[in-house]
């Protein structure tokens, strides 16, 4: 649980890349590939500054996530990424005055308790952390000669 600051923050700026992409993209309007070379259209997309902006931020989640994943196991890291979708759909109504509908809610309200349920799986790892158990799988290896 002591990296749960790190699983929240790979959340939040998955949250906020995809915020700034959707802004991007509305400031670009309609997108149409006819009578335009492609190559040419994909850069001009990347290049809107709230785009771009938006995928600078997806390579610091990225970077986050990667860290995460280095100290704890991934069966109870990635479930925490559906909280980027809550996040979204909280975010996307106030700030695009997108729908957030009771059946929206419910599934909001859902993959609340699911990460509630995975979050408190993660408090006793069976009295050893991921470290622990890695560094444990390593010197068995080593020592039963498997490893050389």
């Amino acid at each position: 649980m002591k990296y749960i600051v790190f699983i929240l923050f790979t959340v939040m700026t998955n949250a906020a890349a995809q915020l700034m992409l959707k802004q991007g993209m509305m400031s670009l309007g309609s997108i149409s590939f006819e009578g335009a070379n492609p190559l040419l259209k994909l850069l001009q997309i990347v290049f809107t500054p709230w785009v771009f902006l938006g995928l600078c931020t997806f390579v610091i989640s990225m970077a986050s996530h990667l860290y995460v994943l280095s100290k704890v196991e991934l069966s109870f890291a990635y479930p925490f990424l559906s909280l980027a979708y809550v996040a979204v759909a909280i975010f996307a109504y106030f700030i695009f005055r997108e729908d957030l509908n009771g059946w929206r809610i419910a599934g909001i309200a859902f993959i609340c308790v699911g990460t509630v349920l995975i979050a408190q799986s993660g408090r006793d790892l069976g009295g050893r952390g991921h470290d622990e158990e890695t560094a444990s799988l390593s010197s068995d290896k080593i020592h039963s000669g498997i490893v050389r």
